[in-house]
């Protein structure tokens, strides 16, 4: 192999690896069972075995060589999977039509510098809010549509922020423009984000994200969230708050990807929240968190309010909590209020 190559391929796992430990480290553990949908880390640190067993194998120069004919690896194929062990020559017909669909997303992916969308779906209140701590946002919000037309939107929170956090977050945008219409399903399309992610030596981070499907006919939300903060759906007849938890781990986290759909029911007047970790996890002067607890009681006083009304009432007491002092941390919120 090209020792060039091999010096590119360090350096991406290194930067990965680098940023799990400081995850592990640095994350309190309430986050981190969000964020892995377990109460263990062991599929974070079998990861990081695969990341470790994979710079001893550059080390020991048998990083990308095939275990059937014993040559080199195509390069394309890992620069997208750093773990590929067998040539392209010996995938079977249905495995190489799969490959060719996820080389083809992975190139249309890191050209990606698309602008955000603002959201619009008939039948619901929208409004949306987003700002980033620095100069670019590794937050993401977007409403698309699934093959059958259905509504579909989502939240992403890539770890980190600033620029890189940012790039990444556009490609991350591209991947879901360019496979939402290709599906009716909000878990196929994590899934193969997370087969684009974990092993490709151009992403070395992991990101959160919750995906809803609103089917306004039958008033029902069917998500899936890699570990996501859970969103919150306020019923205004019966004052119940309901937290979405998150149904599987954050994506390019852990080394297994298992993620589930979770439906809801929504009726008139309900609320759906959806917001990323810049906004509870915002702190005043004396060290506090604002909390779920603080968003909750915002979203209850002010149920009454239009989706805009209440999105700025959020804002408000968040400003008022720290004080008017800047954000360390993105901040995006939705709201939607069934009409």
């Amino acid at each position: 192999m090209d020792s060039r190559l091999y010096v590119d391929i360090r350096k991406g796992i290194e930067q990965k690896r680098d940023r799990l430990y400081h995850w592990l480290e640095t994350t309190p553990g309430e986050k981190q069972e969000c964020q892995l949908c377990a109460v263990d880390d062991s599929g974070v640190k079998e990861h990081l075995h695969v990341i470790d067993t994979s710079l001893e194998k550059i080390e020991a120069g048998t990083l990308g060589v095939c275990q059937v004919c014993h040559d080199p690896v195509d390069t394309e194929l890992l620069m997208m999977d750093y773990t590929a062990s067998v040539c392209l020559g010996h995938y079977t017909e249905q495995e190489l039509r799969q490959l060719e669909s996820e080389l083809e997303l992975s190139q249309v992916v890191q050209r990606a510098l698309l602008p955000q969308q603002v959201p619009s779906i008939p039948g619901m209140d929208i409004a949306a809010f987003s700002r980033p701590a620095q100069i670019v946002s590794g937050d993401y919000f977007d409403f698309l549509h699934f093959q059958d037309g259905a509504h579909g939107f989502v939240m992403a929170d890539v770890s980190g922020h600033g620029m890189s956090a940012g790039m990444l977050m556009t490609s991350l945008q591209t991947a879901f423009h360019t496979l939402i219409p290709e599906t009716n399903s909000p878990v196929d399309v994590l899934q193969r984000i997370n087969r684009l992610y974990v092993h490709n030596v151009n992403f070395s981070t992991f990101v959160t994200v919750f995906f809803g499907r609103l089917d306004l006919a039958a008033r029902t939300l069917t998500y899936a969230s890699a570990g996501h903060n859970p969103a919150l759906v306020h019923r205004r007849d019966s004052k119940e708050a309901v937290w979405l938890q998150p149904t599987g781990p954050a994506i390019g986290l852990t080394e297994h990807f298992a993620v589930r759909p979770a439906t809801i029911q929504l009726a008139d007047e309900d609320i759906l929240l959806l917001y990323t970790d810049g906004v509870t996890e915002a702190f005043n002067a004396k060290m506090e968190q604002f909390g779920t607890e603080r968003l909750l009681d915002v979203v209850r006083q002010n149920e009454a309010r239009y989706a805009d009304g209440l999105l700025k009432s959020v804002r408000q007491a968040l400003n008022d909590f720290t004080n008017g002092q800047p954000l360390v941390d993105d901040v995006t919120l939705v709201v939607c209020k069934v009409k």
